[in-house]
């Protein structure tokens, strides 16, 4: 058996009532980032994704395109599944909720398990819904009558539907949450939780009826009239991926044996995740998630990017225009651990140039420059650079850096400590000027040889350095820097980062 650390990392799922926009493709990078991190680290590592189906709203949808609800949610999926490539994604598994026979099979086991522990029970309910939050929604929590959310008013529904008894859990999951064995970051989002926790729990509703939901959904064990409410069926995803009860399953190996089971979900959803799931899975008598890590949105010009909203953009759109590359450090460069971050294209220009003209440029002179003095250039015994001391230092700290800051899902913090060995690369050359002792050691002189071979070699282990670190971040450009730096050769195919212009 393995004695590697282990880690289970998810996103969302997202819902497929329309096309993937750049908020969605936000959470799956920065979740790529922190498995390829772990991978890195040699740690055993299970990243899951995938869509979630079962919705109401995909229901609404499709009706409105004339569609049947099967075509019109797999057409949708689909498009997020073609993510994969262009975001450079490594997740190991896509999980589908509405055609993955693993899901209905490890829901219906967990809402066994939820009436097992007597907390399902039926009654009429009358309640303001919103289709887009596809929650019960409290007239106090609207704004001028309407979803703070998702800026539409909510309908009143009157039916009978089976609720879970989420009271039950109120002191065990304030408990939970305060003392950490529930981690939520940042903290301001885990004091949000405790909040609302301490503010009074009520049961919610599990349930929907079946003729509302036009049929589309996974039957409550039982009873025909209603079909599983999105918001078990969904966050039911993480453990059913696992072959949830499946003897033999990965159930046991990814979830409950892992050392850490994280969630990578935006702020729009912290209630189901960390008050909502960890209630399922208590009553269940399963072990809970241990990090829910949680992101605030991309807006544009101060609206959030939506769907329902119409100020979607697209992550293709992007991508075609500046590149792979140029969108995930926008991503990490620019999104905040904390607030929402304005989409503009000449930003992504901005991140797209400084790869480029930073760790670029960096790249292709150090290997010019080796190849100008010739092979003999690459030894790194050639004698102290006193001007090197600050680059030495931050690259024997990067790894650690590194660490600290995605461990506190703080993405920006670790990129910018990568970005500050590259600028400080960057400033040995400026301070040292290789390319005259190129000149000078031309001529014979063995003292600037050896400084230039001294030069040199911290130049070449802080671009391997880079390169080695970069692997979470740019996966497919750290590549390239790694085989440019083996084959002394930058010349083949296009730039290592391509300048461009910022659209109109």
């Amino acid at each position: 058996m393995s004695t590697r650390r282990r880690f289970y990392i998810t996103t969302a799922i997202p819902y497929v009532n329309g096309d993937p926009h750049l908020g969605h493709a936000l959470e799956l990078v920065q979740a790529d980032v922190l498995a390829r991190h772990r991978r890195l680290r040699g740690e055993e590592v299970r990243f899951l994704s995938g869509t979630d189906d079962n919705a109401l709203k995909n229901v609404d949808a499709a009706l409105a395109a004339g569609l049947p609800v099967a075509e019109f949610v797999a057409e949708k999926a689909q498009q997020f599944v073609d993510l994969t490539t262009p975001l450079q994604l490594s997740n190991d598994d896509f999980i589908r909720t509405s055609t993955d026979s693993r899901h209905r099979r490890g829901v219906e086991r967990l809402w066994a398990a939820c009436a097992g522990a007597d907390d399902l029970y039926q009654r009429d309910y009358t309640g303001l819904y919103c289709s887009g939050c596809e929650a019960f929604v409290l007239p106090a929590e609207l704004h001028d009558g309407l979803c703070p959310e998702h800026n539409e008013a909510p309908e009143l529904v009157v039916e009978r539907n089976w609720f879970f008894r989420l009271s039950r859990y109120q002191n065990e999951l304030r408990d939970l949450i305060a003392s950490g064995r529930l981690r939520v970051e940042p903290e301001h989002r885990r004091n949000e939780v405790l909040t609302f926790i301490r503010s009074g729990l009520t049961d919610f509703s599990v349930s929907r009826a079946q003729k509302r939901a036009h049929g589309w959904g996974i039957p409550v064990p039982g009873d025909s009239t209603q079909v599983i409410y999105v918001w078990f069926d969904a966050l039911a995803n993480y453990i059913t991926a696992l072959d949830f009860g499946l003897e033999g399953g990965s159930y046991d190996e990814w979830w409950r044996e892992s050392d850490e089971r994280q969630h990578v979900i935006g702020k729009g959803i912290i209630r189901f995740h960390a008050i909502y799931w960890p209630a399922i899975l208590l009553s269940a008598g399963q072990p809970l998630p241990t990090t829910i890590s949680v992101h605030d949105y991309l807006t544009i010009e101060g609206q959030k990017l939506s769907k329902s909203l119409g100020t979607a953009i697209g992550p293709a759109e992007v991508i075609d225009r500046y590149g792979p590359d140029a969108l995930r450090w926008w991503f990490l460069r620019d999104v905040p651990r904390a607030g929402d971050a304005d989409f503009r294209s000449e930003l992504i220009a901005i991140r797209a140039n400084e790869l480029a003209d930073g760790l670029g440029n960096l790249i292709n002179r150090t290997i010019a420059l080796v190849n100008r003095h010739g092979a003999e250039g690459t030894r790194t015994q050639g004698g102290t650079v006193v001007e090197a001391a600050s680059l030495l230092s931050l690259c024997a700290g990067l790894p650690w850096a590194i660490d600290e800051a995605l461990a506190a899902f703080d993405l920006r913090r670790a990129a910018s400590a990568l970005w500050e060995v590259v600028s400080e690369a960057n400033r040995l050359v400026s301070a040292t000027q290789p390319w005259e002792l190129v000149k000078v050691a031309r001529t014979g002189n063995d003292r600037a040889a050896a400084r230039l071979d001294a030069v040199l070699g911290v130049l070449l282990d802080a671009c391997s350095c880079i390169a080695h670190e970069l692997r979470p971040f740019l996966p497919v450009a750290a590549e390239r820097i790694s085989v440019a730096l083996a084959d002394r050769d930058t010349r083949r195919g296009r730039a290592l980062f391509p300048k461009v212009e910022a659209l109109a």
